[in-house]
């Protein structure tokens, strides 16, 4: 879960709807007046387009045109209970706001559970793209395990435990302890969750397949990145994930939330890739 250092939108980012034929999506973009291309953010796991808000004039400096956007049933952007919630469907809605937002191929981040749905997003139009990059994140699922007991999420939600609930049980020790302002984002942000997106975003994290050598026969550039203090996907399952799509970890001051913990070092680690390409 990330957690934003402030709540303040900077000079330049419009908050928006980005209207696809797969459904409206709650965004923030900044647009520059000639873009070298277009840039997509795809957020994580109980996250959205807040956890790159900082980020995003960072890239716009270097000549981009950026959008981040909140995922089907995440936060602004609206969900239902028979919406397509699998990682294809994910992956569907990327190519769709990219190609709404851009005429030409974007180049796309994936943060966390975000870099999942990047993946199959490559594979589903890989001629929507010019470049992947991943970060924090892994070739497959997480996994459920006693030290993150994913699977106890899912039974909660679908017991009908209320997502404020839910919340207080994932955060744990760290429960009220940001900012007045800061809190009351996270329990909006959580509570306004569509159940079900967020139960089955839980499950992909759980059981997601590794379809990673078919992201490599795509052909595209890939920039892989993670906190330095990030160890959501082990650090060797990252390091081999690097290795097969034929690049190295770059490794950023951060634990598993840089665009929110660090933009400026994400920025300086990722921003040479995105402008050779």
């Amino acid at each position: 879960m990330s957690t934003p250092q402030t709540l303040e939108v900077p000079d330049g980012v419009d908050r928006t709807t980005i209207e696809t034929p797969r459904g409206s999506f709650a965004a923030h973009v900044v647009r520059v007046e000639v873009p070298r291309a277009h840039v997509l953010l795809v957020p994580g796991w109980t996250g959205s387009k807040e956890d790159f808000t900082q980020v995003l004039p960072l890239v716009a400096a270097a000549g981009f045109d950026v959008t981040a956007y909140d995922q089907r049933g995440q936060y602004e952007t609206p969900g239902s209970s028979d919406a397509d919630y699998s990682l294809d469907g994910f992956g569907a809605d990327a190519v769709a706001v990219a190609r709404s937002a851009s005429d030409a191929p974007s180049h796309l981040l994936g943060h966390s559970f975000g870099g999942l749905v990047a993946q199959s997003a490559v594979i589903a139009d890989v001629a929507a793209w010019r470049s992947l990059s991943l970060l924090c994140t892994g070739p497959a699922a997480l996994g459920s395990s006693p030290a993150r007991p994913l699977d106890r999420m899912v039974a909660a939600i679908d017991a009908g435990v209320p997502l404020a609930e839910v919340q207080n049980a994932v955060r744990g020790a760290g429960f009220g302890t940001e900012p007045a302002d800061i809190e009351a984002f996270l329990a909006e942000r959580f509570t306004r969750n569509d159940r079900t997106s967020l139960r089955e975003i839980t499950q992909h994290l759980i059981d997601a397949p590794d379809r990673l050598d078919q992201v490599a026969a795509s052909g595209l550039p890939v920039w892989v990145g993670r906190g330095e203090r990030d160890d959501a996907w082990p650090y060797a399952v990252q390091e081999s994930m690097a290795e097969r799509l034929g690049t190295t970890v770059r490794l950023i001051d951060a634990e598993h939330s840089p665009g929110v913990q660090n933009p400026q070092g994400l920025a300086d680690a990722w921003l040479p890739f995105l402008t050779s390409h």
